[in-house]
């Protein structure tokens, strides 16, 4: 008997991961992707997993850091973003970045040479017809205008929108080396044991508070009448936003200068550091870290170039700002990330209120789970709450039900796991010291990380059984 397919409508990262989640579990998917017949504000290829605001997946460390704790989870549940992401890995200390070209490129690849997977290049507009009967919708912060209103006009939510800011990326050759230098952040060497990965600009009190003039007086972008009113997301916010909120929020934020060593001039502190990150395979492309931004395209030229090192810097891409919609999950959602009202409908990445490209991609992960094991006959237990994929699922399904923006988007951290059991946290270390403070802090986050990869193991094995047996 032929199994009907599952529709994903938006083919970025979530969309991509759902697809190939589900097709491997012998369910045939439609991806219908706009891109091709349609822009949008942010992207500039027609590329399924076109990356956009970083090439950041952040960090890689599964030991004791969330990211890197659902970074593992997603490569031993076979995740494609995580693996094409490995595979097109550029130096970023201990984080993992990607190549933007050669990562989408071999996504779309991928995704078209599979035999269960069909790529149509349409826009949908407004919920699917009632024939689509297993659909994930996956359209991301982009979402279209008239498929959001339509969502909208469903649910009756408002307030769905919030926007997200793209990063300014410069040429390697532009940048004087004579003044900026090599270094990750205190020496921390990073999945390919580099401890370089990124390029310093270091400045001195009297240029850091011209560079903040500068910031605060320069043009920015106005937004259309449907963008005005719209929160920011905090992790994520234009770099004259924080400069508005005091002087010195910068120097605690994207330019802090801890952890770094000018070596032309090792005895003087930096006030204030600009960080570049590595873009491109190649290395000739760097990305300014931190520095999203709503300035005019004018005015972030001119003001960038008064970074000591960037004084001549030629722009690969300025920076931008474009809308990003989200649901009111806990409310809609359920535990499956199907809409209460309309279960043939389900949401996976940005859309259901997570914030980041790894989490975005976990989403579509379990969404295409979810909707293949139902075409199978099955009903899959979310992951356990101990797990970063089930902590994500806990958080945009379980959060604050009531008042206005009270939920709100979320990346992967350990405050979403529930607390370990006391007695398996270490109280002293290998040299029998008390632990406090920060390593007290680590040693528990030691104890999350093994118990999510313990857990996460189980539920994909569990899983693979019940798939096998029907």
């Amino acid at each position: 008997m032929s199994i009907k397919p599952i529709h994903i409508i938006g083919g970025g990262m979530a969309g991509s991961e759902a697809a190939w989640q589900a097709a491997n579990m012998g369910v045939p998917v439609i991806i219908h992707e706009m891109r091709g017949v349609r822009g949008t504000e942010a992207h500039q290829t027609d590329k399924l997993a076109e990356l956009v605001c970083s090439n950041s997946f952040r960090s890689d460390d599964h030991t004791s850091n969330a990211v890197g704790v659902l970074h593992e989870e997603m490569r031993r549940a076979n995740g494609l973003i995580i693996t094409k992401g490995g595979e097109h890995s550029v130096p970023a200390g201990s984080a993992l970045a990607v190549d933007r070209e050669g990562f989408s490129e071999d996504v779309t690849a991928t995704l078209e040479a599979h035999p269960n997977i069909t790529i149509v290049r349409e826009a949908i507009d407004d919920i699917p017809p009632e024939d689509w009967d297993s659909v994930i919708i996956a359209t991301g912060p982009l979402t279209s205008i008239k498929l959001a209103e339509a969502i909208r006009a469903h649910t009756g939510e408002e307030d769905l929108a919030f926007f997200d800011a793209i990063a300014p990326i410069v040429y390697f050759e532009s940048i004087d080396m004579d003044k900026a230098w090599r270094q990750s952040r205190y020496d921390k060497p990073g999945p390919h044991g580099e401890k370089a990965a990124y390029i310093n600009c270091a400045m001195d009190e009297d240029q850091y508070n011209a560079f903040i003039d500068a910031l605060m007086a320069g043009e920015k972008t106005e937004f259309k009448d449907w963008e005005k009113d719209t929160p920011y997301f905090e992790g994520c916010l234009p770099i004259e936003v924080m400069a508005e909120r005091g002087r010195e929020t910068l120097r605690f934020g994207p330019m802090k200068p801890v952890g770094l060593t000018n070596p032309h001039d090792p005895d003087v502190k930096s006030y204030a550091v600009v960080q570049l990150r590595q873009d491109n395979a190649l290395g000739t492309l760097w990305n300014m870290v931190g520095f999203q931004t709503k300035l005019k395209y004018g005015a972030q030229a001119e003001i960038f170039r008064m970074i000591p090192g960037l004084e001549n810097a030629q722009f690969a891409r300025l920076g931008g700002i474009h809308r990003n919609t989200f649901l009111n999950s806990p409310k809609l959602l359920d535990s499956q990330l199907r809409m209460k009202s309309m279960p043939r409908l389900r949401f996976a990445g940005q859309v259901t209120g997570v914030e980041g490209y790894v989490e975005s991609a976990a989403m579509g992960l379990l969404a295409g789970r979810f909707a293949a094991a139902e075409r199978l006959g099955l009903e899959l237990e979310p992951p356990p709450p101990t797990t970063a994929l089930g902590a994500l699922v806990g958080h945009i399904t379980g959060g604050h039900l009531e008042g206005k923006q009270s939920f709100q988007p979320m990346n992967i951290n350990f405050g979403l796991f529930p607390d370990p059991d006391p007695e398996t946290i270490p109280k002293k270390d290998e040299e029998g010291r008390r632990l406090r403070g920060k390593a007290k802090g680590r040693a528990k986050k030691g104890v999350q990380a093994i118990r999510a990869l313990q857990d996460i193991d189980a539920w994909l094995a569990a899983q693979r059984e019940r798939v096998a047996a029907e």
